[in-house]
Parts: structure tokens; C-alpha cells; sequence
């Protein structure tokens, strides 16, 4: 009885890391995130980011693609050189697949920048029955991702296909991609 005890006492914190890792692989998609964030779903929904796996589509934005010296016509929603940065968590657990498979995750949604929301919707954390969930709390558990210059640089980089192309980040985090409010738990 006793070594059981003993034995589930280790085994307790490694199954609670493990649930929590997985979830954190669980993409739930924007809809899901608009049910609470409907503020900065709406601002971000008026991006380019939000129809940025349409732009892959054949003749879609063709001028621009022309200017880029890739063809207008060309379907590249398969290409996983563009589709790594033009949809939800390509090539990650629980990512985007293909158009299929996965629709809820076409486009750069919430969860490119702010990680895999099934972690965050956890009981105890940031869901509907829990309005009252304390940012703190999810920081202390991994389940909040910085969002900074590390996260936009793995697409804003020397690979985009745009000749002379330099992201600035300073700059885009003074503009933002949606409307922000501000933190009710200092997470310092």
C-alpha cells in the first residue's frame, strides 16, 4: 500500500505535465477564440493575415504575384514552402494539414503567435465557465508564449519572396495586429 502511495505521488506530476503538453498541441482554430477575444478577433479578421491562404490560391492577387516573379495561375495551397507561413501550425502536432482536413486552421490565425489554444482552454483556465481565469495562472503552468521578434521571424524572414524585403518588428508591434487591452495580471 505503501509503495503504491509512493508510486502515485512520482507518477501524479509527470501525468499532469503530460496532459498539459498535450493540450498545448491542441490548435482549436480562431472561431474558438472569437467566443471570448471578439475585440481582437474583429481587428484581426480585417488583416492580411486573416485571408493570407486565400493569396495562395491560382489568380488570386495574380498582379502581385506576377511582380514576384511566381506564377499568377499556379496553385500553391499544397506548396509547403508557402503554406508554412500562410496557415496555423504547418508541420506542428495537431497543425494544419491540408484545406480538408483542417479548414478551421487556413490562414494565420490567433494561434501562430499565441501557441496551440486547446492548452488555454483547459478546465481552471481561459474558457467560458471560467471567466474569471487569472493570467498569472497560465503563465505559471507554460500555457502563455511570449509573443516577440522570435515568434514573427520565423515568416518574416530572408526567405519571404519579396526582393529587398526587411521586417521591421519594432515597427509592426507599434502599429499591431489587433486591437489590444490591457493585462488585468501582471505576469512580471
Amino acid at each position: 500500500m505503501k509503495k503504491a502511495l509512493i508510486l502515485s505521488m512520482l507518477l501524479l506530476p509527470v501525468l499532469l505535465l503530460a496532459s498539459v503538453a498535450e493540450a498545448e498541441h491542441a490548435y482549436i482554430g480562431t472561431k474558438n477564440c472569437k467566443k471570448c477575444h471578439i475585440k481582437q478577433w474583429k481587428s484581426w479578421s480585417e488583416t492580411k493575415m486573416a485571408n493570407a491562404f486565400e493569396t495562395l490560391k491560382p489568380g488570386v492577387v495574380a498582379e502581385r504575384k506576377t511582380e514576384l516573379g511566381l506564377e499568377p495561375d499556379k496553385d500553391y495551397t499544397t506548396d509547403a514552402e508557402c503554406v508554412r507561413c500562410h496557415v496555423t501550425g504547418y508541420g506542428k502536432e495537431g497543425g494544419f494539414v491540408n484545406i480538408d482536413e483542417t479548414p478551421d486552421l487556413a490562414n494565420v490565425g490567433c494561434e501562430m503567435c499565441h501557441g496551440a489554444g486547446g492548452g488555454y482552454t483547459q478546465d481552471g483556465y481561459m474558457t467560458l465557465k471560467n471567466k474569471e481565469y487569472k493570467r498569472a495562472e497560465l503563465i505559471k503552468v507554460g500555457l502563455i508564449h511570449p509573443v516577440g521578434e522570435a515568434v514573427c521571424v520565423e515568416c518574416h524572414n530572408e526567405q519571404v519572396p519579396i526582393p529587398d524585403y526587411t521586417f521591421d518588428y519594432e515597427a509592426m508591434k507599434a502599429e499591431g495586429i489587433h486591437e489590444n487591452i490591457p493585462l488585468k495580471y501582471n505576469h512580471d
